[in-house]
């Protein structure tokens, strides 16, 4: 992409982990960045630490089209007749657990997040995209070409997107919009703690039945799940690298972010289901559990 001043983009996320690094990333490099946030405490816990960027935040729930559609508007007066260089869709949610046990309640609430809030957002923002000759970047996971046990919800909406980008990068083409799909690995962004509490929800609430099923396996890869979170990338530096991707020329179709990413796609491409399947036990520890 040509000279960085006067650039603009807009970020859904923004507010904590990965997606506030990669705003204040963007504001540091002189772009003019947009954001979600989940809510007003959010947005003030933000400022408090970073009171001198120039980053304008507004609550918005992308699974809401009005909401998605009135911060779109907000951010179309700001720009005044230009259009958006960037778009970041980092925004998402984790559902972790055995599949049996996953209220289906749950598994909708993870896709109308990780899907179809950024198809909206997407959509939504194609007009001002066209304008720049801009470009999407959509934060995927490892996990869309490398579906993980008990995180069923998040590597299936992670591996719809992964064929949504496919498509959007043809037919997006015609208008000089490059899609570009980022797949993280582990990543240090905050998120450990609340992955944490979120397992153990999990955990908590299963029955008697469901703990004697899958108790043993569940535990276990928490366990192996939290060390890996722990021992991620920390977030500044998939910040970077998601900066680093926004400004490639030319704009690549897929990149990863950290070395485990890379490893882990490369074994991908070239060993069968089996393998994989054994390597998924041995990564989490699975394959001690009788």
């Amino acid at each position: 992409m040509d000279n960085q001043k006067n650039k603009s983009v807009a970020i859904t996320g923004a507010g904590s982990g990965l997606g506030r690094d990669i705003a204040l990333g963007f504001a540091q490099k002189g772009y003019k960045v947009f954001g979600t946030a989940f809510s007003q405490a959010e947005i003030s816990v933000f400022k408090s630490t970073s009171s001198d960027a120039d980053i304008t935040l507004s609550i918005c729930n992308i699974t809401k089209e009005e909401e998605v559609k009135n911060w779109q508007n907000a951010v179309t007066a700001s720009l005044n007749g230009k259009g958006l260089d960037l778009l970041i869709n980092n925004a998402g949610v984790l559902t972790p657990g055995p599949m049996e046990v996953l209220k289906l309640d749950a598994i909708r609430h993870e896709f109308e997040v990780n899907v179809f809030g950024s198809l909206s957002v997407i959509n939504a923002f194609l007009p001002l995209l066209r304008k720049s000759k801009g470009r999407i970047v959509q934060i995927g996971s490892m996990t869309g070409r490398f579906p993980l046990p008990f995180s069923g919800p998040s590597s299936a909406s992670k591996a719809t997107m992964e064929a949504f980008a496919d498509v959007f990068r043809i037919e997006l083409k015609p208008f000089g919009i490059d899609f570009v799909m980022a797949q993280p690995g582990r990543m240090l962004t905050g998120g450990p703690a609340k992955t944490a509490a979120l397992l153990k929800q999990i955990s908590d609430t299963m029955t008697a039945e469901e703990r004697q099923l899958y108790g043993k396996q569940f535990d276990q890869f928490t366990e192996a799940l939290n060390g890996m979170q722990n021992a991620g990338l920390p977030a500044v530096e998939a910040a970077k690298r998601v900066i680093e991707i926004s400004e490639q020329m030319p704009a690549p179709s897929r990149a990863t972010i950290g070395k485990d990413a890379e490893e882990i796609l490369q074994a991908v491409r070239e060993k069968s289901d089996e393998e994989l399947d054994q390597m998924k036990m041995k990564i989490f520890g699975l394959d001690k559990i009788n």
